[in-house]
This record gives C-alpha cells, structure tokens and sequence, in this order.
C-alpha cells in the first residue's frame, strides 16, 4: 500500500524566505520529512548502496579491461593534496541520502532511486568498458590513517566518469527541490551549493580524480537531472494541497 505523501502549506512558486520566528515551524516540517516512513527510507537507502559498492568494487578490483590511466591537467597539478579533504569526501554518503530522507511519499522516492540507479548503471557501464584510473601521486597514504584506509578500498581506479561528483550534483538539485517546497530561506539553498561543491572540490584535493574525471561526472549528473520527469514535475505552480511528483 503506497504511504500518503504530506502535506504541504503552500506551492513552491509563492514560497517566501524564512525568518528568524519562522525557524521553529521550519524546523517542524522538516522533521516531519524526516520522520515519515523512516524506516523504509533508511532500509531503501542502505540497500541501494550495498548493492552498488558490491557492483562497484567487483569492477574496481577485477576490471574486464586493461586499465587506462587518466592524463593529468593543469588544474590537477595546481590542486595539491589536502588532508582536511578526506572528512568532505566521506560526506557524501550522508549527503546523498538527505534527499531520500526529507522525500515526502513513495512516488518521489521511487522516482528519486530510479534515476539515481539509472546515474550510477550508466557510471558502471563505463567501468566495463572503459576502466580507468588515476596517476599515483606523490603522497606517503602511510602518513595519514584514514587515507590508507581509503587507499586500501578505492585505490583511484574507476576513475572516470567520477560518480562522487556525479552523486553530489545530482543529490544537489534534488535536495534544492525538497528545500524549496519546505520553504527554507537563503542560507540553506547556500548551505545545500556549498556542501556539494566541496564535496566535488574534495575528489581532486585527495587525488582520488582527476580534473576530467570531474568535468564527466558533471555531465552525467546534467543529463540524468535533465531526463528525471519526476525531478521537475509539481515543483511549480499549483494549489494548496498534497505534494506530488
């Protein structure tokens, strides 16, 4: 039986910032988001991800391929290795189950892992065919723990495109959607922007892609943002009512 999606107070189209006494019934309606369907959410979510780290590192480790390794720019070489970058990196994989998390009904659940599932099959695609890594860098990982940990997981390889950006841009503007239709002020579409960023800023800055690695993973993110009806469907316009997707 498909849960009932919330309600909403108002369409996103004359959604107006929040103020500083608004911020209690903000908060309110995001913890509703969050507390609905909670649990199917976190099981959906946790799922999604086991599966695809398990497709993922069976290509990283047994690529069908010889492994081409990525060629370096000018941008690559002006980016130097920032340990501090590793905490942004790992992010992510709160940060892409925010959108699932304040997702108000199944529809725009399932809409929201069927394009995310499209965006990472196509990402796995290219791993098939095209295996790539990047250049090693000249870093003693020792050094630095939870770089070695990294480092003994995800070595660089399934470089390109780079779905840790692809993710991040993608949960972006699905994470603005659910933002604006909370009626969230300013500070917090900032916020979602500067998250995301940082996260893509993190994947040169621990040499775990390479500039185009990062320009690829944009474009993938565009196209599945452009081709998910159910990204922009309901997002303007409309009467009081129920959220829809």
């Amino acid at each position: 039986m498909e849960p009932h999606p919330l309600p909403v107070d108002e369409p996103a189209s004359r959604a107006v910032p929040e103020t500083a006494d608004d911020t209690p019934r903000l908060l309110a309606r995001i913890g509703a988001r969050l507390r609905h369907w909670w649990w199917f959410k976190g099981l959906g979510t946790s799922l999604f991800m086991y599966v695809f780290f398990q497709a993922y590192l069976e290509l990283l480790h047994h690529p069908l391929r010889p492994v081409f390794e990525m060629p370096l720019t000018w941008v690559d070489r002006q980016v130097g290795f920032q340990p501090w970058a590793l905490a942004v990196y790992a992010s992510l994989w709160i940060y892409v189950s925010l959108p699932a998390a304040l997702a108000p009904g199944f529809k725009r659940l399932f809409s929201l892992g069927l394009h995310m599932g499209c965006l990472c099959g196509v990402g796995l695609l290219c791993y098939v065919f095209w295996p790539t890594a990047v250049p090693p860098a000249d870093v003693d990982w020792g050094l630095y723990p939870g770089y070695s940990l990294l480092k003994g997981i995800d070595p660089g390889g399934n470089a390109c495109p780079s779905l840790h950006v692809a993710a991040a841009l993608y949960s972006a503007v699905w994470l603005g959607r659910e933002l604006r239709e909370l009626r969230c002020g300013l500070a917090w579409h900032w916020g979602n922007w500067l998250w995301s960023g940082l996260i893509v800023f993190s994947t040169l800055a621990t040499k775990q892609h390479v500039l185009l690695d990062v320009l690829a993973g944009s474009v993938l993110a565009a196209v599945a943002a452009a081709l998910s009806p159910g990204l922009w469907r309901g997002s303007h316009g409309g009467g009081r009512g129920r959220i829809t997707v």
